[in-house]
């Protein structure tokens, strides 16, 4: 009987798969279309297995929920790295036997093409992305330059926009106070830290809009509500290059992490699971995914050709999180800090806001 991948492009509710065999779930928005292309169209052709997408705006949410509440209706689900982390310790999510990936096209064995850290217990990455800033270039055609740039209101006016969260803001704020990408977890481990970060936030608190779900973040930019904002790298340049607005991204404090595909404990469907992320994160699914959208890929044999956008022309290297001329003050995303200080630092986040 032909095996059936259900994936949909609108957030519905935990229903919303009664009829499908296999759901995966994702952020939808440019990222959402990249994967359609890159993973389901091709999964499709060669396995003949029917796909669609469902969307989430972090979809480790609605999955721990469904695990608690014993109905699962994900079989994969992408988050974040640190997400992947935790959720695994908690129980939530099924282990995932590395040695059953694919090896690279060169030969190379998945352990070792995959970039460090890239597969964990329970989580395989599908992409390298990373919390930048970016701006109108019609509107300040002479920068800015740094994350210093991003707090500085008198050289550079106008409203800013910011994920509402502690993570990747606090660290986003201490790298705009000065404190180097190596030293940043150093110091936001600390009280003193903490306080630094959310002094920083302090100064342009007054003049930030923020934005909760991926999409927001562009069209915050594009409608001039802000006059820069942090985003995912990704969903700026596909605003750049298939809407042909005018954002530049600066790289400078640049915070990058793997986004993982993981499997939901107790899917009715592992090993229909299993194979749409192993067709998904070999060699050729990561090339093609970067050739999409502008996420580095997670295999070393998926970078050993030129990359080139769906447009024929543009050369992607430039534009990837990895690329080494993007990477001068860039700093990974610690899972580790994040699964012992989500909680905490969230919370003093949300009391932040009330003030």
């Amino acid at each position: 009987m032909k095996k059936t991948l259900i994936l949909t492009t609108a957030l519905v509710s935990l229903g919303f798969a009664a009829n499908a065999d296999v759901t995966v779930m994702s952020w939808g928005g440019a990222y959402g279309e990249a994967q359609t292309e890159a993973f389901v169209k091709p999964f499709m052709a060669q396995t003949g297995i029917t796909t669609i997408m469902v969307d989430s705006d972090n979809p480790a949410t609605p999955v721990k929920a469904m695990v608690e509440s014993g109905n699962v209706t994900v079989d994969v689900a992408n988050i974040e790295y640190a997400d992947a982390i935790r959720l695994c310790d908690e129980g939530i999510l099924e282990p995932i036997d590395a040695s059953t990936l694919p090896a690279g096209s060169d030969g190379t064995p998945a352990a070792e093409d995959f970039i460090p850290g890239a597969v964990t217990e329970c989580g395989v990455s599908t992409d390298v992305w990373s919390n930048v800033f970016a701006y109108d270039a019609s509107k300040f055609p002479e920068g800015p330059k740094t994350v210093a740039d991003f707090f500085d209101l008198e050289k550079f006016p106008g409203k800013r926009g910011l994920k509402k969260g502690a993570k990747a803001v606090l660290e986003f704020a201490l790298m705009g106070d000065g404190v180097p990408a190596s030293e940043v977890y150093a110091v936001l481990s600390t009280p003193e830290g903490v306080e630094r970060a959310f002094a920083k936030l302090d100064t342009i608190k007054k003049d930030v809009v923020w934005w909760e779900a991926g999409s927001q973040a562009p069209q915050l930019l594009a409608d001039g509500e802000v006059a820069m904002t942090t985003a995912y790298n990704g969903r700026i340049f596909a605003a750049a290059q298939n809407e042909g607005k005018p954002f530049q991204i600066v790289w400078d404090g640049q915070i990058y992490e793997n986004e993982m595909f993981v499997i939901p404990k107790g899917t009715p469907n592992m090993e229909q699971a299993l194979e749409f992320i192993r067709f998904s994160t070999s060699t050729e699914g990561l090339r093609a995914s970067a050739q999409q959208i502008s996420y580095g890929p997670a295999r070393k044999s998926a970078m050993k050709e030129e990359l080139i956008f769906k447009d024929g022309k543009t050369v992607m290297a430039p534009h990837l999180p990895t690329s080494p001329e993007n990477m001068t003050n860039a700093l990974e995303t610690s899972a580790e800090f994040w699964v012992d200080h989500d909680s905490e630092l969230n919370e003093r986040f949300q009391a932040w806001l009330s003030q």
